[in-house]
């Protein structure tokens, strides 16, 4: 009965005891460093639609595209590593956890001789140390807050990636269309040259207008192999965003047959910290160090641990399990520090020193947030605005070309300005095709810098 009692006794203590204290700081939410509006989208601002509604796979209108994106998200690196690092946070909460719970154990021992010692015995042990001051439980709510922030730290890693294929692509297609525009420019300089050559040849022209038409060719030659190069390197990078090796890249529609296909919302700045990963990320991260700063001011107050033993021992194997081998132990025990030159104080501040520096961090995410976003909104905007004026000048430049031609061939004008009007029109083609490209990869930034809904 009175074994039953101490039992008793004991459970009792094991359960009242971890209610105690809790020491170290409460989490306070930092202040966040942001304005009430953004300057460059004021006019677009969404309170009701959210971006986070906007799937990714809703955004493209090629197939090819989206095929590259589903492909990276299964077999980009970056991703893989980054499941792995939740896995590995998962196990260490899981590790963590177990802390609060005692430790159970057995062992045995048999000697032949029965004057060995420690003689022969078989018991089970249970050993726990008691989280009154929640040196456990604080390490239990950072480590959760460890592996909430690698969660965020994955949606970090899968909307850059889909911007980055994204944006990738559309850089491709730009390549492929000013090695259309560079070939065509080629192949029409190569005709002038061949007619100027006939005429040269007939004395019509002087060397001069050969000369100049021949170094047109030449350029526009040289481009070419320029071009294929930046082609390669983002058939390369591409095929390592989607976790292959380098091979050819499969083209869907030109950048002038792609939109971006549904409307992005806005919404204010308040609303965008909470759609953004990274900032979510950061504050995981400061609410982790915080919670370590308790961890830290614990282990300065003594440790409780209980201890409790059952088992049977005797000199003589043969009466190991008799009833008078048996016996039972239990003990509770203390320990703490007196004095160590300040070395558990000095524990607290370096931890705190930690979290503040985490706190920063979190601040310098949320501005960093903010400003991407505007900058976001005033590529859109402006980018738009310069296709447009490019364009104009394309067209024109066209135009005068034409005219041009028509007025040297009728000998109102040299070679030279045909050739000068022909550059402008080259480099205007060149630049508005990458002008193309600048749009749909400032959306997608945009996007991106929202917080989209890249899941």
């Amino acid at each position: 009965m009175r074994n039953k009692l101490k039992i008793v006794v004991i459970i009792l203590v094991l359960a009242i005891l971890p209610i105690g204290c809790l020491v170290g700081p409460k989490y306070k939410k930092p202040e966040d460093q942001n304005a009430t509006n953004f300057r460059n989208g004021a006019a677009n601002i969404d309170t009701l639609a959210s971006v986070v509604n906007v799937k990714w796979f809703d955004l493209f209108n090629d197939d090819v595209l989206k095929g590259l994106i589903n492909k990276g998200l299964a077999n980009n690196y970056d991703m893989r590593i980054a499941m792995a690092r939740i896995e590995r946070s998962r196990a260490e909460l899981g590790y963590t956890k177990a802390d609060l719970l005692p430790v159970i154990g057995y062992g045995a021992k048999v000697n032949s001789n029965e004057k060995a010692f420690p003689v022969s015995n078989a018991s089970a042990s249970l050993s726990w140390e008691l989280d009154f001051w929640g040196k456990i439980r604080h390490e239990n709510r950072a480590v959760q807050n460890e592996l909430l922030a690698s969660e965020e730290g994955r949606k970090v890693i899968l909307s850059n990636l889909v911007s980055d294929i994204a944006v990738s692509y559309f850089q491709l297609r730009d390549f492929d269309n000013r090695l259309v525009i560079a070939a065509k420019t080629l192949e029409s300089r190569q005709k002038g040259y061949d007619i100027i050559n006939q005429r040269f040849k007939s004395g019509y022209v002087s060397e001069v207008d050969l000369v100049q038409i021949e170094q047109q060719v030449a350029i526009a030659e040289a481009t070419i192999p320029a071009i294929k190069r930046q082609i390669t390197v983002l058939e390369n990078k591409i095929s390592i965003l989607i976790g292959q090796a380098p091979t050819p890249i499969e083209r869907g529609k030109t950048n002038s047959e792609l939109q971006i296909a549904t409307t992005i919302p806005v919404s204010i700045p308040s609303i965008l910290l909470k759609n953004r990963p990274d900032v979510n990320q950061a504050e995981r991260l400061y609410m982790a160090s915080n919670e370590r700063i308790g961890v830290a001011q614990a282990m300065r107050f003594p440790s409780f641990n209980i201890a409790a033993l059952a088992g049977f021992a005797n000199s003589s194997v043969s009466n190991l399990f008799d009833g008078s081998s048996y016996l039972q132990n239990a003990s509770a025990g203390v320990t703490g520090p007196i004095f160590n030159f300040g070395k558990n104080k000095r524990r607290v501040e370096i931890y705190r020193q930690m979290a503040e520096e985490s706190r920063l961090s979190y601040q310098k995410t949320c501005i960093t947030a903010v400003a991407e976003v505007e900058q976001a909104l005033q590529n859109v905007r402006t980018y738009k605005e310069e296709w447009t004026a490019r364009n104009r000048q394309v067209i024109a430049a066209r135009k005068n070309l034409e005219l041009s031609n028509a007025r040297y061939y009728n000998g109102y004008v040299s070679y030279l300005e045909v050739i000068d009007i022909e550059r402008s029109l080259f480099d205007a083609e060149l630049k508005l095709s990458e002008l193309a490209q600048n749009q749909l990869s400032s959306t997608i930034e945009l996007y991106r810098a929202l917080g989209g809904g890249w899941n």
